[in-house]
């Protein structure tokens, strides 16, 4: 009988495509995903260090291999991801999880089949973790978890060292893709039928890469090359930083039909001087003019965040700064976290760490305001014709579709069988604060 995985995936779009690229590799070596964890022959668990809740995820979900595995001794368990680029991370696995047989890094995911075949042969464990790499490795497979969409990293690593983040220490330094190769997998893709990729780097608005005559790609030229696919109808990036964002990337919104009308733009913080504190490189009057200079290119695009609630020596009036921000941009969205000290990052260090009690009732009242406004901004959408990429059937009622709209809005309708990977015009008939409601609109 064949083999079996299971990967359990935790953190961001990074992670996820990691995980798309093992399971690539797994299928490579003959290996069929198991829709259970306990059933499987190889468990791998991919990691987030961004935040504390991803840590105790992780461990939780270690701690209940160890019935499975004392029940089943060839059962391979293989940790991965960014925490294991922490030396502290990797010294409490030998010490206290003693069954995981392969810990391996954010440098080392292309070796992985090398190690998995020394671990099955050998029955020994191994660790394969590097500092930093400035290799890139090409032509990776990939196991898609959608047919329509696929993520497409064009650079790796982050050079900012924003004083609460641990991934310049996890991901390494920046480097970018080979715009050529970035065009070829594009290219791929579109043939297998993807509609829509979505560009992933720790900080896509710093992507430097180079064109067929040598002359250097920024992030807007690959953008406009992109564009130019035939049958490539939506184009998304993720994550973009403020300090980094070009005018000609502005521009792009308005001169390259498939980029998405949505930008997913973290200000972390409404308030100067936190901002100055996590060093940020922005203030609250640049990241404002930002937002007007998209919206005056794009009046209809969406914009989503991500804001921290109780940074160190966050006061009251600095978190009002927040508020008001959040009030005077109206997001459509945005992902709020309580702010949880990293190991090894400068502002494990800062002094005047806010007190939980206060943190929580800060974040509190930022949900509240962050979704009455998304509320407020989904209800604008009521009467309006969405184009909406089918995703697939809704979770909760096979008979009603669930999909996407340009502006990264979750909508469900009602629709003609056989309409998933397409895209068709729904009218929205309903909203809420996380979704639309609508329906197909039917050709005259």
């Amino acid at each position: 009988m064949k083999q079996t995985f299971h990967i359990t995936t935790f953190g961001c779009q990074m992670n996820e495509h990691d995980s798309e690229t093992i399971a690539g590799m797994l299928s490579g070596l003959d290996y069929t995903p198991s829709a259970s964890r306990n059933d499987a022959d190889v468990i791998i668990i991919n990691t987030c260090s961004v935040r504390e809740n991803a840590d105790h995820r992780f461990f939780g979900t270690l701690g209940q291999l160890k019935r499975i595995r004392k029940e089943r001794p060839d059962l391979i368990v293989a940790v991965c991801g960014c925490m294991m680029q922490q030396q502290h991370v990797i010294d409490k696995l030998k010490s206290q999880y003693p069954w995981v047989d392969l810990i391996f890094g954010t440098h080392t995911i292309h070796r992985f089949p090398e190690l998995l075949q020394n671990v099955r042969q050998e029955r020994v464990k191994l660790v394969d973790v590097m500092e930093d790499s400035e290799e890139i490795v090409e032509g990776l497979p990939v196991r898609r978890n959608h047919p329509n969409k696929a993520y497409v990293n064009i650079m790796y690593g982050c050079n900012n060292f924003c004083t609460y983040c641990i991934v310049p220490y996890t991901r390494g330094r920046e480097r970018s893709r080979d715009t050529e190769e970035i065009l070829r997998e594009v290219k791929e893709l579109v043939k297998d039928g993807v509609k829509e990729i979505t560009l992933l780097g720790q900080n896509v608005n710093s992507y430097r890469g180079t064109g067929r005559q040598g002359q250097r790609i920024e992030f807007a030229d690959l953008i406009t090359e992109l564009d130019r696919i035939h049958g490539l109808s939506r184009i998304r990036f993720m994550t973009s930083h403020p300090k980094d964002l070009s005018d000609a990337l502005i521009l792009a919104y308005r001169n390259c039909p498939s980029l998405c009308p949505h930008i997913h733009l973290p200000v972390q913080s409404g308030s100067t001087s936190v901002l100055e504190r996590m060093n940020r490189k922005y203030n609250r009057e640049d990241y404002i003019a930002l937002v007007e200079r998209l919206r005056s290119v794009c009046p209809d695009i969406a914009i989503t965040t991500d804001i921290i609630v109780g940074f160190p020596g966050e006061t009251e009036e600095e978190f009002q700064d927040t508020l008001r921000l959040v009030e005077e941009i109206e997001f459509d969205s945005a992902f709020t976290f309580l702010y949880s000290i990293r190991k090894g990052t400068p502002a494990e260090t800062f002094e005047d760490q806010v007190p939980e009690e206060i943190k929580h009732e800060r974040f509190n009242r930022l949900v509240e305001t962050v979704n009455r406004i998304s509320a407020k901004k989904n209800a604008t959408k009521v009467g309006c014709v969405e184009d909406v990429l089918v995703e697939g059937a809704s979770k909760s009622n096979d008979r009603v579709y669930t999909g996407r709209t340009g502006g990264f809005k979750l909508v469900n309708f009602k629709g003609p069988e056989g309409s998933k990977g397409t895209v068709v015009s729904v009218r929205i008939t309903d909203s809420n604060t996380f979704s639309l409601t609508g329906v197909v609109e039917c050709d005259e």
